[in-house]
């Protein structure tokens, strides 16, 4: 199998990794990174448990071929509590009980966090779009749309 180099900043430390030319960038995370927040959930962009961010846009890491990245950033959700502390987002999760069975949790806040990169202030239609490609089987959404409302203000629709 062809293997290819790659250099990436993942959470804010540098890699320089071989890769399978056919590589998924989730999998490179969860094996060769051992970042298991990264979830596999439906293999083909449907789910949204394997987002991440990549160059500051969310995206589904089960269909990005790593070798194609290189020089690339990417943040996990590994990489949103810092020092030991929890991003105010993970905390808001918690907060307003946006978190059941967990498995969506990783994708959702990612989704979120990219979200709040680009507009700190979203409306709660804002919120919905950004959230359209994360399934979760178990929450309903309500509860994760109030727990990133809560972070951004007066609510604007």
């Amino acid at each position: 199998m062809e293997k290819v180099k790659v250099r990436l900043t993942v959470n804010g430390n540098s890699f320089c990794l071989e890769v399978g030319a056919k590589e998924r960038l989730l999998d490179t995370l969860r094996e060769q990174l051992r970042l298991t927040g990264v979830k596999e959930g439906c293999s083909i962009g449907e789910c949204g448990a394997c987002t991440v961010i990549l160059n500051g846009e969310a995206v589904n890491s089960c269909l990005v071929l790593t070798g194609q990245l290189d020089q690339s950033e990417v943040v996990t959700v590994e990489g949103l509590a810092q020092d030991g502390r929890l991003e105010p987002l993970q905390q808001a999760f918690i907060d307003h009980h946006a978190v059941q069975c967990g498995f969506c949790t990783p994708g959702m806040l990612m989704s979120a966090k990219a979200l709040l990169m680009k507009d700190p202030h979203p409306g709660r239609e804002q919120i919905k779009t950004a959230l359209e490609g994360n399934l979760c089987r178990c929450t309903g959404y309500q509860q994760i749309i109030e727990a990133i409302e809560s972070l951004t203000g007066p609510e604007r629709e």
